[in-house]
């Protein structure tokens, strides 16, 4: 029998299920709160307000330039949480295996995604499983929910923008996006482009910190431009964004302009782009600055008026920036 690959056998619930769960899964994710013979956890939370967060993973390829689908499982949940102003505490996971999946590569994947939880200070308290057949899955997927805490007499939402208001961001953009392009080889192309996988919780928390935070939100699918149209819906208001002050690396801008991307509607993984009073700018930089985002910039002002996404090129002139129609890189997280 193939010990080296999964089988139909471990997701049936017998031996081989029990094995998979407890050699593999709870070797690396196993801690005081996770109980494999039990289907519910009782977990204690500090008094505040709880934060709850559900996601889904799929990326392809599952190993990539900078992560891992395990490692981006973590980030993903736990960055949704950090920019709704919580602290996260606790995760579930689905685990969706394809029958003949390299039992290796899972192992990878666990291990990456158990050294990412324990850096982001959370802890997997349950889980399931679930193995398909050959041919019907993507390999690995994954499914989290998150479980956070967080001030009860924060005000942070887009109710709380005005105009005037300043736009952050916390880094380059487009970084996860061309990093899994090129990993997917599509095109004939290669690069060294690492993705910005990564949690963002020092960010979010330096931030909020700052007087004058109005808003918060990683700009995944969509990338920056698609936070930027979230926040024109929304608020009512505009958004002008500066793309002389947009951070994107020079391999993104190379590839987009290659193939026909926009940087703009391209996928992070762990970036903040955070709204804040005028007066506040310069506090929130050096914020982001000092948690490590040493190449945070301000991007653009919330503008009065008619709810368009505004972006004043680097010629001097100004172009609109239309709302995401179709998906230019499925299968991105």
């Amino acid at each position: 029998m193939d010990t080296t690959h999964l089988t139909l056998a471990h997701g049936n619930g017998g031996r081989r299920m029990r094995e998979l769960i407890g050699e593999v899964f709870a070797h690396h994710l196993g801690g005081p709160h996770l109980d494999t013979e039990v289907d519910a956890a009782a977990i204690d939370l500090d008094a505040g307000q709880v934060v709850v967060t559900t996601d889904g993973f799929v990326v392809q390829p599952l190993e990539f330039p900078g992560g891992d689908i395990g490692s981006l499982a973590i980030h993903g949940t736990v960055n949704d949480l950090a920019v709704a102003g919580a602290t996260p505490r606790f995760l579930t996971l689905n685990a969706f295996l394809e029958e003949g999946l390299e039992l290796a590569l899972l192992d990878r994947l666990l291990a990456s995604m158990a050294a990412a939880a324990r850096r982001a200070g959370v802890v997997v308290v349950a889980g399931d499983t679930k193995v398909v057949g050959r041919g019907e899955g993507g390999g690995v997927y994954f499914a989290t929910t998150g479980v956070g805490v967080r001030d009860p007499a924060l005000r942070l939402g887009t109710g709380e923008i005005q105009p005037g208001d300043r736009v952050l961001v916390s880094g380059p953009i487009g970084d996860h996006g061309t990093a899994v392009l090129l990993a997917r080889e599509q095109f004939g192309l290669r690069g060294d482009l690492q993705s910005d996988s990564a949690s963002v919780l020092p960010i979010a928390q330096a931030l909020v910190a700052v007087p004058g935070l109005r808003f918060m939100r990683d700009p995944t699918r969509g990338g920056l431009a698609t936070v930027a149209h979230d926040l024109c819906r929304a608020t009512g208001h505009g958004v002008r964004l500066d793309a002389a002050a947009i951070p994107v690396r020079d391999p993104v801008a190379s590839v987009c302009e290659m193939l026909g991307y926009d940087p703009y509607y391209l996928a992070c993984e762990g970036r903040v782009v955070a709204v804040v009073a005028p007066d506040r700018a310069a506090q929130a930089l050096a914020a982001m600055h000092t948690a490590g985002a040493t190449e945070a910039a301000v991007i653009g002002e919330i503008t009065r008026g008619r709810a368009h996404v505004v972006l004043a090129t680097e010629l001097g002139g100004e172009r609109l920036l239309e709302e995401l129609e179709d998906d230019p890189l499925p299968r991105i997280c």
